[in-house]
């Protein structure tokens, strides 16, 4: 564990639980009593989330009003005092089966969303297709992209700004991860998986500025201005350079680095026809998460979470998780568009354990409820040992969970007529 230090609230040294003695100065005795009871209460295990957590006393400054479960200033999903029969009965329709299917996604243990604004999220959402068409990704799609709504996504995860660039400053970041994906995964000329490993070198060449000699630079700018996914991270870094520091740029190359990582994994699985252990892809999703876009979270909002907090092992296994049950909330709503031989983690579980398809989506929504309350317990206990800036940096990320679910419940790509 890196050693922090005199700035950081945090203390060195701690294990995965913080001790009394480890908690801010200023943190009251009923915070240090709820956050450990949280961590103690809290399940241990695949099948113990349905354990309820408790209610924190703690408001973060600015937070006044808005309290709620274990983490200061953020509100609680609403299924966290409910029983699993209540739950169930509570469902919204988008839980219920994909079209044309009978499987059907039980309710998650996720927040709702903290804020909806329709108009902000329309306008998001018309200059980010503006911003794909100046760029050239999605020729031909981009009507299809449109009612995707990925404007209305980062409108959601967002809500500590009503500032319409700021939230299209990340909504560009992740398009253009999304592009990787939907241009030379799923869709494109040639979406040969051979092809992944020398294409994602060409992107952290875009995404990490290469220095070449001037002779053979020319040759790299050529090829960028034909590849229209280079260009888009291009301009989406040049962006986000005006609203975030030059650390907090270093923080989602890196982010984008690792992502490449597991897309060059599941490269290998499908020029191998080799199907993954449940095990491995979870490692995978660990790696190919969500956390790209979550990175941004203290840059739209305007702020900077000290690099002492955000390196702490604490802190980083925390939102890892976060972005790891964010993406396996989108395999289960992801599932009614992709092919039923596609890798994802309810197909893996059914191969793996030999149940139906009905009992392994219900199995990867309990993983994803068990990453959930894993969250919010030692998102409960950072809260009340860390400074101002990662009470509201965590209050941002279980926001951006909420929307995220909004979203994916809602949004045409998985739920209307347009395909991915």
């Amino acid at each position: 564990m890196p050693q922090l230090d005199g700035a950081s609230p945090l203390k060195a040294g701690a294990s995965s639980a913080l001790r009394p003695h480890d908690l801010a100065p200023g943190a009251t005795a009923p915070a240090v009593a709820d956050a450990l009871h949280g961590l103690l209460a809290g399940p241990t295990g695949l099948g113990t989330s349905a354990a309820r957590l408790f209610r924190a006393d703690l408001t973060p400054p600015g937070g006044e009003g808005r309290q709620v479960s274990g983490i200061p200033g953020v509100s609680a999903p609403k299924q966290s005092t409910q029983s699993t029969d209540a739950k169930a009965a509570e469902a919204r329709p988008a839980d219920g089966p994909p079209e044309g299917s009978s499987v059907r996604v039980p309710p998650l243990y996720c927040p709702d969303a903290e804020r909806d604004d329709p108009a902000l999220g329309e306008e998001v959402n018309n200059r980010l297709v503006e911003w794909a068409e100046e760029i050239g990704i999605f020729q031909g799609r981009l009507e299809r992209l449109r009612s995707h709504n990925f404007g209305r996504l980062f409108m959601l995860a967002h809500p500590d700004t009503d500032d319409p660039e700021r939230i299209l400053t990340a909504a560009r970041c992740g398009l253009a991860e999304w592009a990787v994906d939907d241009h030379w995964v799923d869709e494109g000329e040639d979406t040969t998986p051979e092809l992944i490993g020398s294409r994602l070198a060409m992107a952290h060449a875009v995404v990490d500025p290469v220095r070449l000699p001037a002779r053979y630079l020319a040759e790299f700018e050529n090829l960028v201005r034909k590849e229209p996914v280079l260009r888009a991270f291009r301009s989406c870094l040049d962006h986000l350079a005006g609203i975030a520091s030059p650390t907090q740029v270093a923080r989602l190359r890196h982010e984008l680095a690792v992502m490449f990582v597991g897309y060059n994994q599941e490269a290998e699985w499908r020029s191998s026809g080799r199907t993954p252990a449940v095990w491995e892809y979870m490692l995978h999703r660990y790696e190919n998460a969500f956390y790209p876009c979550m990175v941004l979270i203290d840059p739209v909002g305007g702020y900077e979470l000290p690099a002492a907090e955000f390196a702490d092992a604490r802190v980083r296994r925390t939102y890892l998780y976060a972005g790891t049950a964010n993406v396996l909330l989108n395999d289960l709503y992801s599932m009614s568009k992709e092919d039923p031989t596609d890798t994802n983690l309810p197909n893996l579980i059914a191969a793996e354990d030999n149940c139906s398809l009905q009992e392994a989506v219900d199995r990867a929504a309990c993983i994803h409820d068990e990453l959930m309350h894993t969250v919010e317990a030692e998102c409960a206990v950072l809260s009340a040992a860390g400074s101002p800036e990662l009470r509201r940096y965590l209050a941002g990320l279980w926001a951006w969970m909420g929307g995220s679910k909004e979203w994916h419940a809602t949004s045409p790509r998985y739920h209307g007529t347009s395909s991915q």
